[in-house]
């Protein structure tokens, strides 16, 4: 076995350094020595047999059960040189690869009560578990970091402020929110903007928080979330937004989901649609993220979604590639889950604080080393709709900032 580990690890990583240590006490090195060098330890002959078996579901699985273990540096400078070699997969694993892809539309097969379930998997988990790492508003996909020294809260807030640039709002128009979260860019659009916005969600947990915000901030009457997926809610709408919505959806309903916006869409509405994205085309979900992370979820190529939105009758308007925010949105996550991992171990196990550990720093890494980003597509159902340059935005942006510091609760002197 150990001779088997030592040949198969050499020939894929060629960059960095990482020496490992067999459950036989047997130690070799990988790379080229460039790097922080990193010690990992196989505990188990088990571990090293099904990582050499089907190493893209079992790296993670035997770091969740405590089989794999990081000496010196952590799981995330690992991953950081596992995933930066000159082939993404080790060449052993590119037949399961094929297999995983001629079947990748029946896992992605998401009618109406499977994608429920799916979103329960991975959304209704207890919601302290969200506040360990999130931002205060609870935003749970890419934040937009204008300045290197943002913080993560600096991120998220202007990451609302961007989107609502783009779409235009007009006070009482009529905003639909796919995929709604714990409803924080709703209520955003709502009090910012003075629009009416219609969050929908699958998830339970989400709905009762952000229906509980709402009344909380005084904004029920203008920002009101439901239960419902985005097939059944009945429109029209002025405005249509989806962050990081679209990623649950599946190939094989692409047509419908933009379908369905169009036709909410009222001919002067303007839509955003922003999603995680891959630069390199069609690919599949990676084994362990979609037994454990996202049953049933699939990030897009943008040659998938463009012929879906062209059937759908859709204008695009607008695209902006997001390359490195994700990667520092989720390095910032997984430093902030990190401080407070205790307390996540409290709320489950070690096992499932493990679990959550290598899902954020392999996603991290997945946009720091590989080939995903993110995508803004605005879109329209005519021209002229939206202006010719992109001037807009800052004239946009720079009064929603005006907006923003007017919100901002005065500061009282005690005793006043």
């Amino acid at each position: 076995m150990d001779r088997l580990l030592r040949y198969f690890l050499q020939q894929f990583i060629r960059r960095g350094a990482m020496t490992f240590t067999t459950a036989s006490g047997t130690r070799f090195s990988c790379g080229d020595g460039t790097g922080e060098p990193v010690f990992v330890r196989f505990l188990t002959t088990d571990a090293e047999r099904r990582v050499l078996i089907n190493p893209e579901l079992a790296l993670g699985e035997v770091y969740m059960e405590g089989t794999f273990v990081v000496e010196n540096g952590s799981i995330a400078d690992a991953l950081a040189i596992l995933m930066d070699q000159p082939e993404i997969l080790p060449r052993w694993a590119k037949l399961q690869w094929w297999l995983r892809y001629l079947v990748r539309h029946i896992r992605q097969f998401n009618p109406r009560g499977r994608s429920k379930n799916n979103v329960a998997h991975h959304y209704d988990l207890d919601g302290r578990l969200y506040s360990l790492f999130l931002d205060a508003d609870k935003q749970y996909s890419c934040g937009y970091f204008e300045k290197p020294d943002a913080t993560l809260d600096d991120a998220q807030l202007a990451k609302k402020r961007h989107i609502a640039a783009k779409l235009l709002i007009r006070r009482g128009d009529k905003v639909l929110d796919i995929g709604s979260g714990w409803g924080g860019l709703g209520l955003y659009l709502a009090e910012m903007t003075g629009a009416n916005v219609t969050g929908v969600t699958l998830s339970t947990e989400q709905l009762q928080a952000s229906n509980a915000r709402a009344a909380e901030r005084n904004l029920a009457q203008s920002a009101n979330f439901f239960l419902e997926d985005y097939r059944d809610i009945p429109g029209p709408f002025d405005r249509i937004v989806s962050v990081g919505m679209f990623e649950h959806v599946g190939v094989d309903f692409y047509d419908t989901y933009l379908k369905r916006c169009a036709e909410l869409l009222t001919d002067d509405g303007v839509m955003l649609l922003h999603s995680i994205g891959r630069s390199d085309g069609p690919d599949v979900t990676n084994p362990w993220i979609a037994k454990y992370i996202f049953p049933g979820g699939y990030i897009p190529a943008l040659s998938e979604v463009m012929p879906a939105i062209e059937r759908a009758g859709l204008l695009v308007c607008d695209i902006e590639i997001l390359r490195l925010h994700y990667a520092e949105t989720l390095k910032a996550w997984r430093e902030r889950f990190m401080a407070r991992r205790e307390e996540a171990v409290r709320l489950y196990d070690e096992r499932f604080a493990r679990m959550w550990e290598f899902y954020l720093a392999c996603s991290e890494m997945s946009f720091r080393k590989q080939n995903l980003m993110n995508f803004q597509i605005q879109l329209t159902k005519r021209q002229g709709v939206v202006p010719m340059t992109r001037d807009y935005l800052v004239r946009e942006e720079t009064k929603l900032r005006a907006v923003e510091r007017g919100k901002r609760p005065r500061l009282r002197i005690a005793g006043e």
